[in-house]
């Protein structure tokens, strides 16, 4: 598996899917391969708050401050007396020192709880040579070859040993695997078969052959495959 620092522009529309502009990829941030990698191998991250999810903020001192409200779409709630506080992509931890600091000027050392009531369910994408393309529930554990078999499969243009992860991260940069799944089937390294974290989209570009089989004689069709 490796590590790329462009997004192909055959993703271009794929992506808008999942509202990735105006990100910027690993290369662009400057970060490194190996920063990206690890951030693949997260398999346990902390919940991000995300557009549409409902929070209630308890201040158990002062109880006239309690309010539950809803995350708008454009990544901003309204809290009493602090006004608006952008909260998507936080963690819980991360929200209550955000709301410690908003209060910093009414409140002395305010203690605050969030609760999460209600967010959007977890899902991935996977979109190109799958044989169901489309949106999906991430229920439990699922690798990358499991997400491809609830997408139905690859189908026969599908280039299997360039297969797109891409995932976005919380400083609105995206990253990208491409991963040999050939390969890796071949040799039965399954450890190197990634998890799926929500929102991540699975992209299976099509292969040489399918993009120039309309023009080769099928007597000629085996000289290519062995080179797919």
């Amino acid at each position: 598996m490796t590590l790329r620092t462009l997004i192909p522009n055959s993703l271009a529309a794929a992506a808008l899917v999942l509202c990735i502009a105006p990100a910027t990829t690993s290369a662009q941030s400057g970060q490194s391969a190996g920063s990206a990698a690890a951030a693949f191998a997260d398999r346990n991250p902390r919940y991000r708050i995300g557009c549409g999810d409902i929070l209630e903020l308890d201040f158990p001192l002062v109880p006239e401050y309690n309010q539950t409200v809803t995350v708008q779409p454009d990544g901003f709630i309204s809290v009493k007396t602090a006004g608006d506080l952008h909260v998507q992509g936080l963690t819980s931890p991360q929200l209550v020192e955000a709301l410690r600091k908003a209060y910093a000027g009414t409140l002395r050392d305010p203690v605050i709880t969030v609760s999460i009531k209600d967010f959007q369910k977890p899902y991935f994408v996977a979109l190109g040579k799958v044989m169901k393309p489309g949106k999906y529930d991430l229920r439990g554990d699922v690798t990358l070859t499991q997400a491809v078999a609830i997408a139905g499969g690859l189908d026969d243009a599908a280039k299997h040993s360039q297969v797109l992860l891409l995932r976005r991260a919380p400083d609105d940069r995206v990253e990208v695997k491409v991963v040999n799944m050939k390969e890796m089937l071949r040799t039965g390294k399954l450890d190197e078969d990634l998890h799926l974290q929500t929102g991540d989209m699975v992209f299976v570009p099509k292969s040489r052959i399918a993009k120039i089989q309309p023009w080769i004689p099928s007597s000629g069709l085996g000289l290519y495959l062995n080179n797919l």
